[in-house]
C-alpha cells in the first residue's frame, strides 16, 4: 500500500499520528515515563498498553501509526492489533529501518539500546523482518535517523533497492536527527534514481525548543514531500510538570494542557503534514489530540517563540536524558 492513502483521511485529528516508541520496549528516554507504564513491563503488559492506545487513537480519528524495527516489539504489537481488528483497513502504517534493538528487553542494558547501520545488507535483513510482521499493511518505510554523513545518502546500491520497494507500491522516506537535520534534509532532496526523486516523506524533530529544521522542512514540502514531525513534546520536556513557565502560562490561558499547546504550535506550520503523539497512556493521548482545537493567536505564538534553544544545546540535553 502507499502512504498517500492518508490524504483521504478526513477526521478532525487526521493530521495527528500515534508513535509507538514509548510502549514498544521497556526503556525509553521520555521524562516521567517511569510513572506512565504499569509496574510490570513484561511483553504482555506492554502489548496490552499498545492495544489500549491504538484503540483509543483509532476511535478518536487518528489514522497514521508510526513504528520502527528498533522500537522493541512495536511492529509486532501493531501487527497483532491489525490482525485482531480485521475491519480496520483505513489505518496507514509507517515503519523505519536502520537501527537494531539491542537492549534485550532490559532497562538497565549495558551500552546503547539500539545500534545504527544504514548499509544495504542491514536494509535487506530488516526489510524482511518488517515484511514478515506487517506484510502488505506497510505503507511507508523510512531510513531511521539519517545525518549528513550517513552512507544512506550516497549508496547507489541501497538507492536501487529502495526504488524497487517504491515500485512495489510502498512509499519510501527517511527520518533525520541531530543538530544538522536541515543539512540531512537538503541532501536527501537531491537523491534521485533514474532522474526521479527517491524520498517522498521526511520525518524530523521539530518543537518549541528545536526549530532549526523548519526552513529545510518547508523546502521539502515545496518539493512535494509529506513532512512528519516527531518529538513534538521534546521527550517530555514540554509536558507538565517539566514545561517552561511561558508554555504553562499560555496553556492556562487557553484552557488546554501544555502538551496540547506545544503540539498545536507545530500543527500551525503550513508544511506540517502529520504531527506524532508519543503518548504512553490513553489520558495523555486524549490530551495530545486536543491540539487540533487549540487557538494560538499571534501574541501567544510570539511568547512561545522565546523558548527556542540553540540546536547544539538542545541535542546535547537530549543526549543526557536517561533511559527510564
Amino acid at each position: 500500500m502507499s502512504f498517500a492513502r492518508l490524504a483521504k483521511a478526513t477526521t478532525p485529528t487526521a493530521r495527528l499520528g500515534l508513535g509507538l516508541a514509548a510502549v514498544g520496549r521497556p526503556g525509553y528516554i521520555t521524562l516521567g515515563r517511569e510513572a506512565d507504564l504499569p509496574p510490570s513491563r513484561g511483553v504482555a503488559a506492554l502489548r496490552e498498553r499498545a492495544f489500549e492506545l491504538l484503540d483509543a487513537a483509532y476511535a478518536s480519528g487518528v489514522r497514521y501509526v508510526d513504528v520502527a524495527r528498533s522500537y522493541g516489539r512495536a511492529e509486532e504489537f501493531l501487527a497483532d492489533w491489525l490482525r485482531a481488528r480485521p475491519d480496520v483497513r483505513d489505518v496507514v502504517v509507517g515503519s523505519k529501518w536502520g537501527y537494531t534493538y539491542t537492549a534485550d528487553w532490559r532497562t538497565d542494558a549495558e551500552g546503547p539500546h539500539e545500534v545504527k547501520d544504514h548499509g544495504a545488507a542491514a536494509y535487506d535483513r530488516q526489510r524482511a523482518e518488517s515484511a514478515e510482521l506487517l506484510g502488505d499493511r506497510l505503507d511507508l518505510y523510512q531510513i531511521h535517523s539519517v545525518t549528513p554523513g550517513s552512507p544512506a545518502l550516497t549508496d547507489r546500491e541501497l538507492h536501487a533497492r529502495l526504488a524497487a520497494l517504491a515500485a512495489e507500491g510502498v512509499t519510501v522516506g527517511l527520518s533525520v536527527s541531530g543538530p544538522e537535520q536541515a543539512a540531512a534534509i537538503r541532501a536527501a532532496l537531491a537523491v534521485t534514481v533514474d532522474g526521479a526523486p527517491l524520498f517522498r516523506t521526511v520525518q524530523a524533530t521539530y518543537n518549541l525548543l528545536e526549530t532549526s529544521a523548519g526552513p529545510a522542512l518547508a523546502e521539502a514540502y515545496d518539493a512535494g514531500l509529506t513532512v512528519i514531525v516527531k518529538e513534538g513534546m521534546a521527550n517530555g520536556r514540554l509536558a507538565a510538570p517539566h514545561a517552561p513557565a511561558a508554555l504553562r502560562e499560555v496553556a492556562e490561558e487557553t484552557g488546554y494542557g501544555c502538551d496540547a499547546v506545544a503540539l498545536a504550535a507545530v500543527l500551525r506550520e503550513p508544511w506540517a503534514g502529520v504531527v506524532l503523539s508519543g503518548a504512553a497512556t490513553s489520558a495523555q493521548l486524549v490530551s495530545n489530540l486536543h491540539a487540533a482545537a487549540v487557538d494560538l493567536d499571534p501574541g501567544r505564538l510570539e511568547r512561545l517563540a522565546g523558548l527556542v534553544e540553540e540546536p547544539g544545546a538542545y541535542w546535547g540535553r537530549r543526549g543526557e536524558l536517561p533511559w527510564h
